[in-house]
């Protein structure tokens, strides 16, 4: 069977990350230049092999300093490490849904994760453009990456919790 390469369409595709600050509100964040890649035996999903890669200093977040802060050596020090990849291993059908298992690489750690992915389904666009969307969930935790800046609170606890969540919403488009 043929190979199908599906590729991100950005303008329709957000990656996003939420963290609790003070322990009693969630910020999120965003990636505004990330790049994405599944390929497929077919159009056979479980088959596939994904891939993606954020560029660290499209870091955003509504706040200015914030952001700054972040491509700092304080957290991802985007200057030795300017991206975020991530290479899949498996694809695995669970039900209606999928969860994807792979590599992250972030500040010079590769680390084992697993997404969960649901499949939106799929639809040709006015165009005539075959596409695919999935909604991607997990957690993972940013000590293990080297992601260990924090402050302890007055009242107990700490500025920022470890776990950080990851959605995605992508939408790829299929290739002749």
């Amino acid at each position: 069977m043929a190979t199908t390469k599906w590729v991100l369409d950005p303008t329709h595709s957000e990656l996003q990350f939420k963290v609790k600050h003070l322990m009693i509100t969630t910020v999120t964040g965003s990636f505004t230049k990330f790049t994405a890649e599944l390929e497929t035996e077919g159009d056979d999903f479980e088959t596939g092999k994904a891939s993606f890669a954020a560029e660290v200093a499209s870091i955003h977040t509504g706040n200015t300093d914030r952001d700054n802060h972040l491509v700092t050596g304080d957290f991802f020090d985007a200057a030795e490490y300017p991206t975020i990849s991530f290479e899949s291993t498996s694809l695995v059908q669970t039900g209606d849904d999928y969860k994807l298992n792979g590599n992250l690489t972030m500040k010079g750690v590769t680390k084992f994760i697993t997404l969960n992915v649901e499949f939106g389904g799929t639809a040709v666009d006015p165009w005539g453009n075959t596409k695919a969307g999935f909604t991607i969930n997990g957690k993972i935790k940013r000590s293990d990456w080297g992601l260990t800046y924090n402050a302890a609170l007055e009242t107990g606890g700490v500025m920022l919790s470890d776990e950080v969540r990851l959605v995605g919403e992508l939408q790829f488009i299929k290739q002749a």
